[in-house]
Formats: C-alpha cells, sequence, structure tokens
C-alpha cells in the first residue's frame, strides 16, 4: 500500500489476524477501504497500525500517497477511433427556446421516443427523432412562480416546471411529473389527444423540489417506485411507493436507512417468474450516501444498492406505512492492484436475461475526489446480490466510551423468519402470508438494522473498464452475437464532455473500439438509452441525440474493418464494403470476415497501386515539404519509407517526422524519391501495416537553373521517366531517359503486410524532368539561396565550440579574481592555495567588541599574583563586567604593558571615528 509519509513512528506496519483485525476496525479509518484488502480477503493482513493522536494526518497522508501512485501508474483506456460530431450520420433534435432534454421514454410498441424537457413534453419517431409526432406545454402559474421567488429561488431556471417523471401507465397514458416551481405536481398524459388531462396531484415523493436534485423513478405494473426527497429543502430522503391497489409505503426518516442519499437508478427484477421457492418480485435502487460505518475526516461517500419486495404492505403495528424489507449493501468497485476504491456512481444498467439470475448490473463509478482522474466500469452477478441479501451479515449501533456510535458486526441469531426478506412459500406454510403477518420482533430488527455487513464484489473482484482523465456518466449495454456465435458484451458510457464511449471485453482483455463526439458542444451526457433496433438516443441540456450503434461503413478496407474488433462489423468480400452483421439484408451472407482478436491475416489481398495513384510534388532547392499522413487509428504509428528504405527520426535531421505527417526541411538532391506512409499497428502480437499515402518529390526545374548535375540518389530502381522537353534553354546537355517501372517497390504481402489504402485526394503523375548525368554540380542564378543547399552542422558545432571555451574561461577569471561566490573561492584555494587572508567586512574602533588575546605570562612581583592571569575576552554584549584589579576603570595607557598594539584596518581610522555609545564592556 502506497503512502506518502517518511515520518519515524507515524505509521508501521503490523500483521494481524483478521478475528483482530475485525475488533479493531473501529481503530482504523475506512478498514474497508484503506486497504480495500480487508474488504475481499479473509486471512492475514498487513495493515496500518496508526497512534490515535496523528490518525488524521496519517489517512490523509495514506490518501495522498494513493493519489500519486495512481495518477501515476493508474491505467489509460485510448479508444481505436476517433469520430468527430460532423464526420458521422447524427440525427439531432432541438426545439427554439426549449433546454434541459433530461427526461427519456421509449415506448417500442408505438415506435416512439418520450421527451420530458423544460416546460414542453415532445413525442418523436424512434426511427428518426427529427420528426416530431406531437407536443405538449406545461407551465407554472404566476401565483406559484411568484411563490417559487419569495422563497430565494431564480425566476429564470429554478422557478420554472421541469419534467422529471415519464412513466407508461397503461397504453392510453403516461403518468408525468414536474418540479413545477419548487412544488412538485404530477398528472395524466392523454396519448391519443397528447394533451394534460389536468387531473393533478401532489408531487412530493413522486418527484424531486429542485431540478438539480438527484432523482430516480420505476413504474411496475401501474406502481410508482421513486427515490428522492420529501421536503423543499431536500433534507429528508425517501424512497416511496405510490399505488392506486396498495397502501402508501416510505422508509424511515433516519441516517441508518438513507443518509444524505445521491439517487441514479431503479428498476424491478422479474423473481416471481417460474420461483419454485414463491419469490416475489424485487425493486433495486442504486445511490451513493455519506457513509455511517466508517470513521473518517470528511464525509466519506459509499456507494449502495438497496431492496425493497413489490407485495410489501407495511407492518401491523410496528413500521406501519414503512417498508419491512429494506435492506442497502456496498457496492465494491475497486482496483485491489493499487488499493484505490471507485466510491461514487453515477450510473447502473441492468442487462436482463429471461433467466433473472444470469442478469448483470453495469455501473460506472469514479472516485470522490475528482482530482483523480479515473473512471471506471464495474460488473455484477445477481446471483452475488441475492446471496448478500439473503444470507449476509447484518450490522449493528454500538456505543463506545458512552459518546460515540459506531457501527459493527451483529454477531447474534436474528429472529425468523429473516428480517427484510420477501414473503416465500415457507413463510406461508407458518401462516405469514404478507408482512401484516410478520411478528414484532422481526421488524423491530429490521427497523434497527437495515445495513448488511457484508458487500457486493463485482465479477473478477475488479473493473470491467478503467480509463483516465475521462468522467463517465452514463451508461449503457448491449449484447451482440458475433460470427464465431460467442455473445459479447458493448459496453456504451456517455462522459461529461459530450463524448460516447464503446467497448468490448474479448478473453479478459478490454479494448475501446471507439469514442465520438456526441453532443456537438463539450457538455455532460445526463441521459443514455439503447433501444432494440440498436439505435442510442442521448439527452442534455441542449438537445437530443440518435446515433447507431456502429459506424461499419466508415471502414474503408478490410483491414480497417478487422481491426477495428467491433463485433457489429464483418467485411463482406462480395461487395468489397465492411457491413453491420444484424441487419436484416446481410445476416445471411456467407463470405463475411470477422475476426475480434484483430488478426487480419484473412483479408483478401488487393491489386498493389501504380506510381499513377501517387502525388507529385515538386519543390525548388533548398526550400520545405510537408508529406499529410493522416492515421485512421489511435492505436497506429506511422512508419514512412524512402525509395522502399524506412526512414527514422535518427537517420537524417531534414525529417520531422510527427503523427500527421512529415516535414522535409532544407531539400537536397538526395532526399527526391517516393515516399509512402504506413500505419502500422499491432493486433494478437502480429504486425498489421496499411499504406496511407505516397507522394513522389521532384525538384521543380524552372528558368532559374543554368547547370543541373546529377541527383544524388535516384529514385526506385528501375524507374522512368519521360524525357525534358527538346529545345528547354534551361538544360545543358542531352536530356536524360531512364526507366519507370508501372508500381513503386512496395513491402511484400505478406500475412502482416496489408493492403495498400490511400487517405489523401491524389492526382495524376505529372511528367518529371531530371537534369543531365555529366554536370558534376546544380548551379543557380542566385546566389542567396546557395546556402540552402549546403549542410551548416560543422559551423554550428565550431561556434557552439567557441562560445563554450569563451564561457569556461570568463568562469575561470573570476573565479581567480574572487569574484565568484564561496564554492568558487574554495576550488579555487584547493588548486591554486590562499596566500591572502581573508579580510574582514569591517572592524571596530572599539576595544570592548573586539580585543585581542594575550596569551598567559608568568608574574612574579606581588601585583601581578593579585591581578591573575589575563585572558581573553570576547564579546558578550551586556553581560557582567569583569573585575578590575584597583576596583576602577582602567585606561589606555593602563593596558599598555599587556595589550599588544594590532594592525587596523587599512580603511577604518579610529581617531575620526570616536564611539559616543557602545554597547560593549569597556577593556580592564
Amino acid at each position: 500500500m502506497p503512502c506518502c509519509l517518511d515520518h519515524p513512528g507515524l505509521i508501521f506496519w503490523e500483521k494481524i489476524d483478521f478475528q483482530i483485525f475485525e475488533q479493531k476496525k473501529s481503530k482504523f479509518l475506512m478498514n474497508e477501504y484503506f486497504p480495500v484488502a480487508a474488504m475481499t480477503v479473509k486471512g492475514n493482513l498487513t495493515v496500518p497500525k496508526i497512534p490515535e493522536s496523528n490518525m488524521a494526518l496519517s489517512i490523509l497522508g495514506v490518501f495522498l500517497g494513493l493519489l500519486l501512485e495512481v495518477s501515476t501508474h493508474g491505467p489509460t483506456g485510448i479508444p481505436r477511433t476517433s469520430w468527430k460530431h460532423q464526420d458521422i450520420n447524427l440525427i439531432e433534435f432541438v426545439e427554439p427556446g426549449i433546454f434541459n432534454y433530461s427526461t427519456l421514454l421509449l415506448n417500442e410498441d408505438k415506435q416512439v421516443l418520450y421527451v420530458g424537457a423544460r416546460e414542453a413534453i415532445f413525442e418523436l419517431n424512434m426511427g428518426n427523432i427529427s420528426v416530431k409526432n406531437n407536443k405538449v406545454i406545461w407551465k407554472v402559474s404566476e401565483t406559484e412562480m411568484e411563490r417559487c421567488i419569495l422563497k430565494g429561488k431564480s425566476k429564470e431556471t429554478e422557478c420554472l416546471n421541469y419534467i422529471r417523471v415519464l412513466q407508461v401507465l397503461d397504453g392510453d397514458s403516461l403518468y408525468v411529473c414536474g418540479t413545477h416551481a419548487f412544488q412538485p405536481s404530477c398528472d395524466y398524459l392523454s396519448l391519443k389527444e397528447f394533451k394534460l388531462e389536468n387531473k393533478p396531484e401532489d408531487g412530493r415523493g413522486k418527484c424531486s423540489f429542485d431540478p438539480a436534485q438527484s432523482f430516480t423513478t420505476v413504474m411496475v405494473d401501474g406502481e410508482l417506485y421513486s427515490g428522492t426527497a420529501y421536503n423543499f429543502l431536500g433534507s429528508e430522503p425517501i424512497i416511496y411507493r405510490n399505488s392506486l391497489s396498495q397502501s402508501l409505503l416510505r422508509t424511515e426518516y433516519s441516517t441508518s436507512w438513507l443518509n444524505e442519499p445521491s439517487f441514479v437508478f431503479a428498476d424491478v427484477i422479474r423473481e416471481s417468474e417460474n420461483s419454485l421457492e414463491g419469490e416475489d418480485d424485487k425493486i433495486y435502487f442504486f445511490f451513493t450516501e455519506v457513509s455511517v460505518e466508517y470513521e473518517f475526516f470528511g464525509k466519506l461517500l459509499i456507494p449502495r444498492i438497496a431492496r425493497v419486495c413489490k407485495g410489501d404492505l407495511g407492518g401491523q403495528r410496528t413500521l406501519q406505512k414503512k417498508w419491512t424489507s429494506f435492506l442497502k449493501a456496498k457496492l465494491v468497485c475497486s482496483m485491489p492492484e493499487l488499493n484505490f476504491v471507485f466510491n461514487v456512481v453515477h450510473d447502473v444498467f441492468i442487462l436482463k436475461t429471461p433467466d433473472w439470475k444470469e442478469t448483470v448490473i453495469y455501473g460506472v463509478f469514479t472516485s470522490q475526489w475528482g482530482n483523480v482522474g479515473l473512471s471506471a466500469v464495474c460488473a455484477y452477478n445477481m446471483t452475488s446480490v441475492d446471496e448478500v441479501f439473503s444470507k449476509g451479515k447484518y450490522m449493528q449501533k454500538a456505543t463506545v466510551e458512552q459518546s460515540h456510535t459506531k457501527w459493527v458486526r451483529y454477531n447474534g441469531v436474528p429472529p425468523s423468519p429473516r428480517p427484510g426478506a420477501c414473503i416465500n412459500n415457507n413463510d406461508r406454510l407458518q401462516h405469514i402470508n404478507s408482512s401484516l403477518h410478520l411478528p414484532d420482533k422481526t421488524l423491530q430488527f429490521v427497523r434497527d438494522h437495515p445495513l448488511l455487513e457484508d458487500p457486493v464484489l463485482p465479477i473478477g473482484n475488479g473493473p470491467k473498464l478503467v480509463t483516465k482523465d475521462v468522467n463517465y456518466t452514463q451508461i449503457a449495454v448491449d449484447r451482440v452475437q458475433a460470427l464465431d456465435k460467442n455473445v459479447y458484451d458493448v459496453i456504451f458510457t456517455g462522459t461529461d464532455k459530450g463524448i460516447l464511449h464503446k467497448s468490448i471485453i474479448y478473453e479478459g482483455e478490454v479494448h475501446i473500439v471507439e469514442e465520438i463526439q456526441l453532443l456537438p458542444n463539450s457538455e455532460p451526457i445526463k441521459t443514455l438509452l439503447l433501444s432494440s433496433q440498436r439505435y442510442l438516443y442521448a439527452g442534455s441540456d441542449a438537445g437530443v441525440i440518435q446515433s447507431p450503434t456502429a459506424f461499419c461503413e466508415k471502414y474503408s478496407s478490410c483491414e480497417d474493418c478487422i481491426l477495428a474488433r467491433d463485433p457489429y462489423c464483418a467485411w463482406d468480400s462480395d461487395v468489397s464494403s465492411c457491413v453491420n452483421i444484424l441487419q436484416d439484408h446481410v445476416s445471411h451472407r456467407r463470405n463475411l470476415i470477422q475476426n475480434l482478436n484483430g488478426d487480419a491475416h484473412q483479408c483478401p489481398s488487393v491489386k498493389s497501386l501504380s506510381l499513377e495513384n501517387y502525388q507529385p510534388i515538386t519543390v525548388k532547392p533548398g526550400s520545405s515539404a510537408e508529406l499529410p499522413c493522416q492515421l485512421t487509428s489511435n492505436l497506429a504509428h506511422p512508419v514512412w519509407k524512402l525509395n522502399a528504405t524506412v526512414l527514422s527520426t535518427e537517420a537524417t535531421k531534414f525529417h520531422l517526422i510527427g503523427d500527421t505527417g512529415m516535414l522535409i526541411y532544407s531539400i537536397s538532391p538526395e532526399d527526391l524519391g517516393v515516399y509512402e506512409c504506413w500505419a502500422e499497428e499491432q493486433a494478437k502480437g502480429k504486425n498489421f501495416t496499411q499504406l496511407m499515402s505516397g507522394y513522389i518529390l521532384s525538384f521543380d526545374l524552372g528558368e532559374r537553373y543554368t547547370t543541373l548535375g546529377p541527383l544524388t540518389s535516384t529514385l526506385t530502381s528501375g524507374l522512368a521517366l519521360k524525357p525534358a522537353t527538346e529545345g528547354n534553354s534551361n538544360t545543358a546537355g542531352p536530356p536524360l531517359t531512364s526507366t519507370l517501372p508501372s508500381s513503386p517497390t512496395l513491402p511484400p504481402q505478406t500475412e502482416t503486410t496489408l493492403t495498400p489504402l490511400l487517405s489523401t485526394t491524389v492526382t495524376p503523375l505529372q511528367t518529371l524532368s531530371f537534369p543531365s548525368s555529366g554536370s558534376p554540380i546544380l548551379e543557380t542564378r542566385d546566389p542567396s539561396t546557395e546556402y540552402l543547399k549546403t549542410d551548416n552542422g560543422n559551423a554550428l558545432l565550431f561556434l557552439f565550440l567557441l562560445f563554450f571555451l569563451l564561457f569556461l574561461a570568463l568562469i575561470t577569471y573570476n573565479c581567480y579574481m574572487q569574484y565568484l561566490p564561496a564554492p568558487c573561492l574554495k576550488v579555487r584555494a584547493a588548486l591554486l592555495g590562499n596566500k591572502k587572508k581573508p579580510q574582514p567586512d569591517y572592524m571596530t574602533c572599539e576595544a570592548g567588541l573586539m580585543e585581542p588575546i594575550v596569551e598567559k605570562v608568568e608574574q612574579t612581583d606581588a601585583h601581578s599574583q593579585n591581578q591573575g592571569q589575563q585572558k581573553a575576552l570576547r564579546d558578550t554584549g551586556y553581560e557582567t563586567e569583569p573585575e578590575c584589579g584597583n576596583g576602577k576603570i582602567p585606561t589606555l595607557e593602563d593596558l599598555d604593558d599587556t595589550i599588544e598594539p594590532k594592525e587596523k584596518p587599512f580603511d577604518v581610522v579610529c581617531e575620526s571615528q570616536p564611539i559616543e555609545y557602545a554597547d560593549a564592556d569597556a577593556p580592564c
């Protein structure tokens, strides 16, 4: 586990048993998040032992170390292909004056898409959303608007009606709700006339007050299940059921049940179908809330999955009109190799199957601390979820030191029937046919123990996909059967920049097929829906975008089609195009090539390109030329060849190779020839190349040239060029005629060398004229351009060495003259010796500040014995004055016999600088 603290005694490691770790879990912050191993491994763990006084600082240091580790060594997902908004066929719907198209509802039976926007509801054609079938306007009254303004809300934004709920009630009507100027209201929308029925209902608990608040709903058999805030301030979260046939149910208003949740998704799992145990259907809610079981110096967020039973009727005495089946557990999405956890869930997609046990839940996660810049996609088996809810351990509150409450595992035996479980056949045998018949002991237990300790772990104990510098906001998943008869999950993820990523997982390896700029502006994708007709619908503040799930027609060659590794696409050899295998007119064809591992060796070979397909470029000697080469794959890198010889950046200093082309400057005769740009991409351990562009570079032989010499390098051997025009006065000697083949020398077609693909529009090859082979040099009429033909490298090197030597000489002189700082003087003293004593900056005239040291001498007379030995005096500031033998202040005459005169500084004259005030004591 990385740690950025290097303080002795602050953090040290100890190896403890898992049971001891469970007992000490209250002393470790986020024991199941730092380290992550505590969530997944039971056994011996290595955990930090931190003194209580340094707890917050230590965890902060550990977290900063994790950020550094993840940011430095975190994975990066690179899409193979990038499509701009204008490069692909997208259908857009925008109504002038309408904003916030964030609520989408598909009705595939009617082939329509319902869009809920600000103060408007639209009915669009699902096949082409630019076709508007119907529209209804739903605004707030002036009275409601003024009431909202008095509450301190904005008239231009917040005090409008944002449509947040669009649910199919039956075949003839929709149930719609809006924020309605911070007073949620619901109504019924008639689909025949497409207008509101003016049957307003209170929207509290069904729709959010604030359009910016998190919110989710799902309609199940005419009953609306919602997760939202129940009051104006948004401080009372609630999971609510509105039903005409059953009682209204809600959660307890307690932090144990919901603690500042941010709801993202809700859906039903039909477990009652063909169930031998008589199980009930279950509604699952996904949200992020503030943790109650972990201690931290701030609000620690935890992703949750909660469950209620469709047949729940509440309790008879305990939990009246409250959920008796509400339980919640922790969703884990982490990178164990880096001990890093994604603790915020943004969206969830449930990939349903006929058998509910094979259902897979996909979620997009980020870190609570957004500066990490990582997003992850984790997948969960529904069987793992059911295992946690049906057999998981409960957590309970425990009072520590009579003041603080902690959550610990409940190790007792829970009452029967199991708290939070749905009514099944076993309960019915005990005459418990509904939640109204449950004993109070079970209801009391589930009210106090809504949190499960066991987490829901992802498939493979890690993310399916992790990307860097990308913030995912929405997700949709499609299941596709490829030509190899295997089924693959295609993951579509929308970002906060309006970009869509399409990814597949092949043999445990994640491959991002492409990224698409869905929205013309860089804004978040707020809603992402997937239809059975393989269309994606993305909603944002600015409008709605319709996009196909694949752009197979954009791949113009077999190699490009196969290397894309898109399960929707295959190469059709009959029509020589990349086609969508799910289309009806394509599915029956047999000559289709598809390899999701990227191996393109099965692609048929095509005829090699001739020189007529290469673009001629004529330049002046000594000038520059830019050869474009646009790669279609972000995973490929360019390989340039000159006359069939691979060029590298070290080969010559006159070639500057970049991702989009090559720049040749100061062109000389040896730079002429046939240039080819090849895209080299690796797949399945092999390198596959495609010819992207080709050029023929030659000199422009105009009137400015008088004498033409031979080229230092020729084109590809056997190159046939037309002779120069007869009668050209600028050419000396007979014209040169050489042979030119019909095609340049290209790499042989092997399983790792693919057919050429020119991405540049070329023009017909022009007639090229070359100089005579008998002229020794190439001369021009303009002497000012003569230097362009020469290599100035030696001159530049000579100038560099000259300036370097001058610099060393200047440094040496200044060091010798003692003009440089102390380090240089030390080097000088070590090399030359220092004969001069360093002069002090100044010398004071006061004898008490700097007094000479008088050596000890032997005194034989009585007066000398009383006076004692005179010692060296030091400047002591205001310390006690030394005692004098005669009790008087001595004068300079008294000290003439004992103090040796000292040479005064040459720049200080003591007589001219009398001291009127002195801090030092006078000498004795």
